[in-house]
């Protein structure tokens, strides 16, 4: 549940995570409270500083940045590698998790668009079978559902709503070329799909919660 608040932007970048009423509303003691919280802070969700309350991970200018360079190396390689060794069990996973995000899509729900998206590329960073991967993979899904909401909360013109239809297709062609084993096809459709949210990302680069650069 935290982390699905920190990937939607219910809790905003840099807000302060109250210890004390995160253990009044799920009913835990304060320790696993502070476990989950070390947890998430090396998943990347949070940051933990000494004398200084718990906060969920900024985002800057320079966070959007490093994102946009290493990003393709990550989803291409994941991808592919998904494609060369996914088993059927997890595609049928994969499967399931894109009728949800086309669900989503179709409802216009914003906050399921965002969540099963990230569950879709989680899914297949899992299928990849690379225990140095998934690691990467998964800090940069944080930073790419945040940013990624504003595209999904905007599809306000018939072009937006055009590139988020292919969106949800090129999630259905990624599944067709794991099915295929087709490694390059996978790896080209990752570009493609990290090349359409860059653009629709890039005409709102400026979130909610994300840092403007010091002059």
């Amino acid at each position: 549940m935290l982390r699905r608040r920190i990937l939607t932007m219910e809790l905003q970048p840099g807000a302060v995570l109250d210890e004390v009423a995160l253990s009044e509303e799920f009913g835990l003691s304060r320790p696993p409270v502070r476990e989950l919280m070390r947890q998430m802070a090396g998943e990347g969700y949070i940051e933990l500083e000494a004398n200084r309350a718990a906060r969920v991970s900024s985002m800057s200018y320079q966070s959007l940045r490093d994102f946009f360079l290493l990003a393709p190396m990550i989803y291409i390689t994941a991808n592919r590698l998904a494609a060369e060794n996914g088993t059927r069990g997890q595609l049928d996973v994969l499967k399931q998790v894109q009728q949800s995000f086309r669900k989503a899509v179709d409802h216009c729900d914003v906050e399921g668009r965002v969540f099963h998206n990230d569950q879709f590329h989680r899914q297949i960073g899992e299928m990849a079978h690379n225990v140095y991967l998934v690691p990467s993979l998964r800090r940069l899904q944080i930073d790419h559902a945040r940013i990624g909401k504003v595209f999904y909360k905007h599809p306000n013109t018939p072009r937006m709503q055009e590139e988020l239809e292919l969106a949800a297709q090129q999630h259905d062609e990624m599944i067709e070329a794991i099915e295929k084993r087709d490694v390059d096809a996978c790896g080209e459709l990752a570009r493609l799909h990290l090349e359409l949210s860059r653009r629709n990302m890039a005409m709102y680069a400026a979130p909610e919660g994300l840092e403007t650069p010091t002059l």
